[in-house]
């Protein structure tokens, strides 16, 4: 297959090209495209056969549900039994935007799209491209992150195309996304709303729309004893090819480290990385040092974590050191998949 690959921006949007993307969707093929989080692998969210090659496509298990994504409010009430006052606070608040609600799926979203479950996961994109391909689409646009299943999500169309092409009818090139991480997955099916995935919208802002939101065990810890319940959360996301550890502590214990176990492993011929962060990048003696932005802006950490992880594997980089980042806030979000990325693989010192 020959994938096309066509550009735009938010501000400039091809309509032809939206419309002949949306025709490719509506045909049952697949189209790649920005969202303001990363870039999604899109199919027609009601067509079983599209989701199926959507899971082919990624090298996705099938039981890994995928994200329906809508363009207007008036749109979801076709794809759940019914919309919570909860949904409802919570979408007027912040959608459009990097936030996923799970919902009782309604008869018109086939078992294909949701891994098999009775529930059904719904974001409304705040990217304008986004939104006018699902609207060209027919209005309900499943996708997951546009990537090889397990490698780290691409935040630039270079490594879009680094794995999907061939598996794809096209790709949209609309530029470097915004925010870097997945969206937030809250569960409004149970008793309480409960975060399933930590993204750019955190605990404490939605706690300003609702009284009272609990966290799944299984976002920080592997030993939980409990299985993710949440799209791409269920099986080992976001890693690259080396070896990657993350070394949590004083910044000059991290440091003292860090260099020592990188020059054990250039002594073995092994080209060593490091993730790092503006103030210390220049301390390290890794054959590759990157900075993932500053402390205080957890922002540009969040923007850049999958590029360098992405970059590593570009430069063959065989042994990555990560210092560890605060995990409240966005801070949640961001050690939540560098410990994915990392097999859970922690040293304190």
């Amino acid at each position: 297959m020959e994938t096309k690959v066509v550009r735009m921006t938010e501000a400039q949007i091809d309509r032809e090209k939206i419309r002949e993307a949306g025709d490719i969707l509506r045909d049952g093929g697949l189209v790649a495209f920005p969202t303001e989080t990363v870039y999604g692998l899109g199919g027609d969210a009601l067509n079983p056969q599209s989701s199926r090659r959507i899971y082919a496509a990624k090298g996705r298990p099938s039981d890994n549900p995928l994200i329906v994504h809508i363009a207007d409010m008036d749109a979801l009430s076709l794809v759940v039994k019914e919309i919570p006052e909860s949904a409802q606070r919570l979408a007027k608040r912040f959608w459009p935007g990097p936030l996923t609600m799970i919902l009782h799926k309604s008869p018109k979203v086939p078992y294909e799209t949701t891994g098999g479950l009775d529930t059904v996961a719904v974001r409304m994109p705040a990217n304008r491209i986004a939104r006018e391909l699902i609207r060209a689409a027919g209005g309900y646009v499943a996708a997951p992150s546009a990537n090889r299943s397990g490698r780290p999500s691409p935040t630039v169309v270079k490594y879009v195309s680094e794995d999907l092409d061939g598996r794809v009818e096209m790709i949209i090139d609309g530029g470097d996304v915004e925010i870097g991480l997945e969206s937030t997955i809250v569960d409004l099916t149970s008793d309480k709303p409960m975060i399933l995935r930590p993204g750019y919208i955190t605990r404490q802002h939605l706690e300003t729309v609702l009284s009272e939101v609990e966290e799944d065990n299984t976002l920080m810890r592997d030993d939980s004893g409990q299985a993710p319940k949440a799209p791409g959360m269920k099986y080992r996301h976001y890693a690259p090819k080396g070896d990657l550890t993350i070394i949590k502590g004083s910044e000059e214990n991290v440091i003292a480290y860090i260099n020592a176990h990188c020059a054990k492993e250039q002594r073995d011929n092994k080209k060593t990385g490091v993730i790092a962060t503006d103030t210390t990048v220049g301390r390290y003696c890794a054959d590759v040092c990157k900075s993932a932005g500053c402390r205080e802006e957890e922002e540009t950490i969040a923007r850049d974590l999958y590029r360098i992880l992405r970059e590593f594997d570009d430069e063959n980089v065989e042994v990555i050191y990560a210092e560890a980042f605060d995990d409240s806030g966005i801070g949640q979000a961001i050690m939540n998949r560098l410990l994915k990325a990392a097999g859970y693989k922690v040293i304190s010192i």
